[in-house]
C-alpha cells in the first residue's frame, strides 16, 4: 500500500500563510514605514530574491552562510542563494550600481527573506523586512539618525512605547583579549557570554570573569550604564567605542529625550556582521525584537576606501511589528446588491471609510447574502444601511 499523499494545506516548518486580516495589517504597516522613510530622504531600491553565492556571502553577508538556502541555477550552472537578509544586497547595489552617487547615500527597501532555521527552533523562517541604510558616513550623527528613524518608523506604524537597546558587539571579547585575560575567542566562551553566565565564564575563562562581570553589571538604563562604565578599566579600543556610544546617546537624547534607551555591553548574538555600535528595537510590555540595526562595513566601491565603506542601517521584522502596533478596527464591509450603480455606490462607500463587496447573483436575498459574507451593512435606497448589532 502506497503512502498517503500529504495534506494540501501543510507547509514546511517555519513557513506560514498570511491570512486576512493579518496580511492586510502587515501591508499597511509596511506602507507607513516606507512613506516615513521617503519623507526623510531615503530612496527605495528593490533587489532580486536570488543572488550569486559568491556575491551574497562575501563581506556583510559572510556571517549569514549557515542561514542561507542554496540552489543550482540551470541557466548559468552557478550556485545561487535565496536571500536571508537584505542588507548585503543593499550594500552591493551601493558599491556597484550606485557607486558614483554622492555620499552619504540613503536607501530604503522592503522584501521577503528566507532563512534555514529562523534563528531558533519553531521560529518563522520567511520574514518580511523593511529598513533603511545610510552609506558613506562614519560620523556618530549617522548612527543617531538611523536610531531616530527606526523609532519614528515604529511610531508611524502604531507601535507605542518604543524602546532601543544599544550594544557594542565584540567589545567584551575584544577587551578580554586586549587585557591578556584570554588567548583567543572560542565558541565555548561566546556561549557563556551569550547567557551572561558568570560561573560558566569563570570556568572557561577564569582570568576574564572579573572584567566581564563588571561589564554585565554596568548595563541598564543608558544614563546609569554610561556612569557605571566609567568605573571599569578598559583598553583604548573599548574606551573609544564607549565614547562613541556616549556621543550617539547624547545626539539621540537631544532629538527625543523621552525615547527609552538601554545599554548592554556584552550582547552580541545575531550581530555577527556589525562592526561597532548596534541596537535592538522593542516595544515596552511586549516580548521579542521588532527589529535591529547598527554599524557595519559595506563593500569597497571603485576609488573608495580599500577597507570598505562605512555604513549604518536597520531592519524591521514586519510581522512582529504589525502584531505590536495598536490594533485598528478594520473598515466596515458594505454589501452591494446585484444591479446597483457600482461606480456611484463605491464612491460613497469609500468616502464613508468602508469597503464595498459586490453581489454577483440576482437571485439571492441581499440581506441574507450580506450576512453570509460577514458584511456590517448593505447599500439600500441610495445610502449605507448598517445592521444593528445582535
Amino acid at each position: 500500500m502506497s503512502d498517503p499523499l500529504p495534506h494540501s494545506g501543510l507547509l514546511p516548518t517555519g513557513l506560514i500563510d498570511a491570512l486576512p486580516p493579518d496580511a492586510e495589517r502587515d501591508s499597511l504597516a509596511a506602507e507607513r514605514a516606507l512613506n516615513l522613510l521617503a519623507a526623510y530622504g531615503y530612496q527605495q531600491v528593490s533587489p532580486p530574491l536570488l543572488e550569486f553565492e559568491e556575491s551574497f556571502l562575501s563581506g556583510a553577508g559572510e556571517p549569514l552562510a549557515r542561514e542561507t538556502f542554496r540552489i543550482m541555477d540551470p541557466a548559468s550552472q552557478r550556485m545561487l542563494v535565496l536571500r536571508s537578509d537584505m542588507t548585503p544586497q543593499i550594500s552591493r547595489i551601493a558599491a556597484s550600481r550606485l557607486g558614483n552617487v554622492p555620499r552619504p547615500l540613503r536607501l530604503c527597501y522592503i522584501g521577503q527573506v528566507l532563512r534555514v532555521s529562523g534563528g531558533r527552533p519553531g521560529a518563522e523562517r520567511q520574514l518580511r523586512q523593511a529598513g533603511a541604510e545610510l552609506i558613506g558616513s562614519s560620523r556618530p550623527e549617522a548612527d543617531a539618525e538611523i536610531i531616530l528613524l527606526a523609532a519614528a518608523a515604529l511610531r508611524a506604524i502604531g507601535v507605542e512605547r518604543v524602546a532601543v537597546d544599544l550594544n557594542v558587539p565584540h567589545m567584551a571579547s575584544s577587551a578580554a583579549v586586549a587585557a591578556g585575560l584570554i588567548d583567543g575567542v572560542t565558541q565555548e566562551f561566546l556561549d557563556a557570554l551569550d547567557r551572561k553566565d558568570i560561573s560558566e565564564i569563570g570556568r572557561v575563562a577564569p582570568k576574564a570573569a572579573d572584567l566581564l562581570g563588571k561589564l554585565i553589571d554596568a548595563g541598564g538604563d543608558a544614563d546609569s550604564a554610561l556612569s557605571s562604565i566609567d568605573k571599569v578599566q578598559l583598553d583604548d579600543g573599548s574606551a573609544k567605542r564607549v565614547n562613541k556610544l556616549r556621543t550617539i546617546v547624547d545626539l539621540v537624547r537631544r532629538e527625543t529625550p523621552d525615547l527609552s534607551l538601554t545599554i548592554d555591553y556584552v550582547e552580541h548574538r545575531g550581530f555577527d556582521y556589525y562592526s561597532d555600535v548596534a541596537f535592538s528595537l522593542f516595544a515596552k510590555g511586549r516580548l521579542g525584537e521588532l527589529g535591529r540595526g547598527g554599524r557595519y562595513k559595506a563593500p569597497v566601491r571603485e576609488g573608495g576606501d580599500p577597507h570598505g565603506e562605512p555604513a549604518v542601517g536597520f531592519s524591521l521584522f514586519m510581522s512582529a511589528v504589525g502584531q505590536a502596533a495598536e490594533h485598528q478596527v478594520p473598515p466596515s464591509r458594505i454589501f452591494l446588491p446585484y444591479g446597483v450603480n457600482m461606480m456611484k455606490a463605491r464612491h460613497e462607500i469609500r468616502l464613508a471609510g468602508c469597503v464595498a463587496v459586490s453581489g454577483l447573483d440576482p437571485n439571492l436575498d441581499p440581506y441574507q447574502e450580506a450576512k453570509r459574507l460577514e458584511c456590517q451593512g448593505l447599500w439600500h435606497g441610495g445610502k449605507i444601511e448598517f445592521f444593528k448589532e445582535g
